[in-house]
């Protein structure tokens, strides 16, 4: 069975950093597409970025030159590099897996920035 795990997530100030990871096991994680998305109570579950196989890279417009998608296929692991946060960065970040028709996800890691 897929297994997403995610880490990383906690407290911050804001204007803090945090890097989240999610290791991934029972795929061949080089050929899946891989993403960072977060879910606040009652909002719908949103994109923040997206790192295909080849490596090409997505951002929500609200991160964009704050955050950093990266993949390590050899460790089969994405990170998210996440500078400069803000309280409105707070919510629970998932890591998803795509490769049409699979879709995989995390269970999700808790990023709150408060001071």
């Amino acid at each position: 069975q897929v297994q997403l795990v995610e880490s990383g997530g906690g407290l911050v100030q804001p204007g803090g950093s945090l890097r989240l990871s999610c290791a991934a096991s029972r795929i061949i994680f080089s050929v899946y597409d891989m993403g960072w998305y977060r879910q606040t109570p009652g909002k719908q579950r949103e994109l923040v970025a997206t790192i295909t196989s080849l490596r090409t890279t997505n951002y929500a417009d609200s991160v964009k030159g704050r955050f950093t998608i990266s993949r390590d296929n050899a460790k089969k692991t994405v990170y998210l590099q996440m500078d400069n946060l803000k309280p409105e960065d707070t919510a629970v970040y998932y890591c998803n897996a795509a490769r049409n028709p699979m879709d995989y996800w995390g269970k999700g890691t808790l990023v709150t920035v408060s001071s």
